[in-house]
């Protein structure tokens, strides 16, 4: 079957997060909106039927997590990432920025310190510090166009006895690294040895591009399995955020009973019955829908880079090697990051990401979220060569 990703889908009126906060956070309605990190392709068909004959039962009673969803992330897990895990280490978690909080309450104390590597997910920062730990920064190094990680001062940040915790980005947004083998295993020998827990967000895990592949951390030695808190969901591969349908994954069987003895009482592993519905069919039923949706992102990436090339080449795309989100280097157009900003909201009609929002290393960076259709990509990319050469 053959998906179309050129249909405009209109949001309006479905309380869209991208279209109901441009006023608020922006200033300005008519903007072109290509920052929140969800999609404007339909949810694939298989999971749109799978909810439809839930919702024709009728009867939306307290559901328990059947054997067939557990099984579907599972055989997924193994299938598409090589990481073989069990039933057992699996926990429903009502979303991935909830998860890592737990797992900051939990594993922590406050005034104890986690490390996170800028620019980064901003909620890393926000939601640490807000609950009272001290963020550490190990900023990423930006060399040949492309992100990696510091080593050398993981090492001396980490040898503090108060970091108890390193939140990392697999794969990274916003600078789209899809991290190798070796470094996430160089990652987990550090921390291993200074007693950091490693809380893995993978949210973009099955968003790798071609000639990239996601290596989950807890994968790649027995000292990252061990140190390892994942955190996984379908939501950004088949556009159902709205769903709510986060997992952890744990292997460690005493990291595990922990982070459920947290939960337990809360009831937040409790998931719901979409969450379950949604899941099993988007991991059983629809990679061919994903195959072709990473075909078409994988193309936008292109034709934005190409564009940049030729029209607009103070603006340089850093190409992610998995996610729809590209992150603009756009520091020769020799702009302060208010002028930056401004100049894609009041003269290019765009609403993209502040790279400043992902802290140190940001400056002169914004996001720009290319899972839309190409019309929608082109005629933004046309409003933004008019902003920089009138």
């Amino acid at each position: 079957m053959q998906y179309n990703f050129d249909e405009i889908v209109d949001r309006s009126g479905s309380n869209a997060v991208k279209l109901e906060k441009l006023k608020p956070v922006f200033g300005h309605e008519d903007l072109i909106p290509l920052w929140v990190a969800d999609m404007e392709f339909k949810s694939p068909p298989a999971i749109i039927e799978a909810l439809k004959q839930r919702v024709e039962h009728g009867v939306f009673g307290y559901t328990l997590p059947s054997e067939e969803y557990t099984s579907s992330i599972v055989n997924w897990l193994e299938r598409r990432h090589h990481w073989q895990i069990k039933g057992e280490h699996i926990n429903f978690v009502p979303g991935v920025v909830k998860g890592f909080a737990f797992a900051i309450d939990e594993f922590t104390n406050k005034g104890d310190k986690v490390i996170i590597q800028p620019p980064v997910y901003h909620p890393f920062r926000i939601v640490t510090s807000s609950l009272g730990r001290e963020v550490v920064n190990n900023p990423l190094i930006l060399e040949n166009g492309q992100y990696k990680m510091d080593f050398e001062g993981l090492r001396k940040i980490a040898s503090d006895g108060d970091c108890k915790m390193l939140i990392l980005c697999n794969p990274h947004n916003p600078g789209g690294r899809a991290w190798f083998p070796e470094e996430l295993s160089e990652l987990a020998d550090i921390c291993h040895e200074n007693n950091i827990l490693v809380v893995s967000d993978e949210i973009h895990a099955d968003m790798a591009l071609k000639g990239y592949r996601h290596t989950p951390f807890a994968s790649v030695s027995p000292k990252a399995e061990e140190i390892s808190l994942t955190l996984m969901a379908p939501s950004k591969t088949f556009n159902i955020a709205g769903i709510v349908s986060s997992f952890a994954v744990i292997p460690n069987g005493e990291i595990r009973r922990r982070y459920l003895a947290y939960l337990e009482p809360r009831e937040l592993q409790q998931g719901t019955i979409f969450a379950f519905t949604a899941t099993r069919a988007a991991y059983d039923e629809c990679e061919e829908w994903l195959d072709q949706m990473l075909a078409y992102v994988q193309a936008n990436i292109d034709f934005v880079d190409e564009y940049l090339k030729e029209n607009i080449p103070e603006i340089k795309a850093i190409l992610p090697e998995a996610s729809f989100l590209i992150w603009l280097d756009c520091r020769a157009l020799n702009l302060t990051q208010r002028e930056l900003v401004k100049l894609f909201i009041e003269k290019a009609h765009l609403a993209l990401n502040d790279g400043t929002m992902f802290g140190p290393g940001g400056e002169g960076f914004m996001r720009l979220n290319a899972g839309c259709p190409r019309t929608l990509l082109e005629k933004g990319l046309n409003n933004l060569k008019k902003a920089v050469h009138p």
